[in-house]
């Protein structure tokens, strides 16, 4: 499968400022296997080493930081070769290495001391690993965030490349011809069963294997719960549990802010926020907060007692919310199934690819008017609207350009409608989210 970050890796690779590299992302999201497909095609040699398989490597980093004895020590236990005199040409993987937090200190003495070494880490929680006191990692590192894969990447692994293309080579707002439209919404209900898990997407792509994927996806979200228990104080385990499977119920309300008590009766946030920041650290769940005002930056207007919560990827919420594959061929329900959470999840996922600061959403009481998210790009904040159908009625854009006039550049809608630009208002169809910020930037030098 054809991933995006492999070309990040690259660039990383080639860099004249390159330091060790820490690739975050979920368990299952394709973390190892880009690794090792990145070294077979990029380098000589790969010297890989698992702190999961061989927790007896640990030792190794306990009484030196010296990171030639180290690496001596660590190839007589394992017989990987690094190749000292060409150094350039191995490349050295540390996986898991959450579960080694000394190998992760000892990052800062590959950067200072052997920069010559091209090392890249990974692991399913290093996000929680991470958010611990670690001042040693800073400016010592590179990050590199993978998620997981896009509609984009899911239309080149079923062999659908030339639509994948298609998009990609658009160069001005036009309706799309129907023989790439109507395609192009069938296959993105496909992903929305299947989702960007690669394992889920090979099942459907190459085995076309509906039963498979289901266990696939069945099997990741226990892999999650058990990750919950491992990894957990016991008396945290059911709380992290019960705010998991909550999140199909706070998507399903009109009003999606997240409400305690939908996860128990009488539950209050001082007694789960932190089991919810655990969730967010180790990159399970978005937590969107409710902004105040479209100023800059988005996250200084951010009110952090409001917020929403999505899933990591779309098509895990379908699973966790049982919704069947079969809603697949029901017309367009799978989009507006649970007050379009589906939709929006999936919309949240390919702009958290393409812009740095985490959206937010506005909302107005009395009446109530709410916009889906906020973004920042460059120093414009854009209001964007999710409607899950073809016949849509943008009352809540309308209202933010009232409220804020000329502050507003351009409304962006992504919906079933065909790709068009009237006045302010641009649509977007729901299958060319992974273009966003592309056509944006298009329609804004129109306007």
């Amino acid at each position: 499968m054809e991933r995006v970050v492999m070309q990040k890796l690259l660039h990383w690779k080639n860099s004249k400022h390159r330091k060790p590299l820490i690739l975050k992302g979920v368990r299952q999201v394709g973390k190892t296997w880009i690794i090792k497909e990145f070294a077979k095609r990029h380098y000589e040699n790969m010297a890989y080493f698992n702190f999961d398989e061989h927790p007896e490597y640990n030792q190794f980093f306990e009484s030196t930081k010296d990171v030639e004895r180290i690496l001596q020590n660590l190839m007589m236990a394992s017989g990987e070769i690094i190749k000292r005199d060409n150094p350039e040409n191995t490349l050295i993987v540390f996986d898991e290495i959450q579960e080694c937090p000394k190998a992760l200190n000892t990052l800062k003495y590959f950067c200072e001391n052997t920069p010559h070494y091209h090392v890249v880490c990974a692991g399913s929680l290093l996000g929680i690993a991470l958010s611990k006191p670690a001042s040693f990692l800073v400016g010592k590192v590179d990050f590199l965030e993978m998620m997981p894969m896009t509609f984009t990447e899911f239309l080149i692994a079923n062999g659908d490349g030339n639509f994948a293309a298609y998009m990609d080579n658009i160069e001005k707002i036009e309706p799309m011809p129907e023989a790439f439209f109507n395609p192009l919404y069938e296959k993105l209900k496909m992903y929305f069963v299947t989702g960007g898990m690669p394992e889920s997407v090979r099942s459907w792509t190459q085995d076309r294997d509906v039963e498979l994927m289901q266990q696939v996806l069945s099997n990741i979200l226990g892999a999650y719960e058990r990750d919950f228990a491992k990894h957990l104080d016991p008396k945290d385990f059911p709380k992290i549990s019960m705010i998991w499977k909550s999140i199909p119920s706070q998507l399903a309300r009109e009003n999606k802010k997240f409400i305690y008590k939908v996860i128990k009766e009488g539950a209050r946030a001082r007694e789960y926020e932190d089991a919810l920041q655990w969730l967010c650290d180790a990159n399970l769940t978005y937590k969107i907060y409710r902004s105040t005002a479209p100023g800059l930056p988005i996250s200084a207007y951010g009110d952090l007692s409001a917020f929403k919560l999505y899933m990591v990827d779309v098509g895990l919420l379908r699973r966790l919310a049982l919704l069947a594959p079969s809603a697949f061929g029901e017309g367009n329900r799978l989009f507006v199934e649970f007050k379009g959470a589906l939709s929006e999840n999936y919309v949240l996922q390919a702009l958290g690819n393409q812009f740095e600061a985490l959206p937010r959403y506005w909302t107005v009481e009395n009446p109530r008017y709410e916009v889906d998210f906020l973004i920042q790009r460059e120093n414009d904040i854009l209001p964007v609207e999710v409607k899950p159908e073809s016949n849509v009625e943008s009352r809540s854009l309308k209202k933010y350009k009232e409220k804020y006039g000329d502050k507003v550049k351009l409304r962006v809608r992504f919906s079933l409608n065909n790709l068009r630009l009237d006045d302010d208002l641009l649509n977007i169809p729901l299958f060319m989210a992974d273009y966003a910020d592309k056509i944006i930037g298009i329609a804004l030098e129109r306007l």
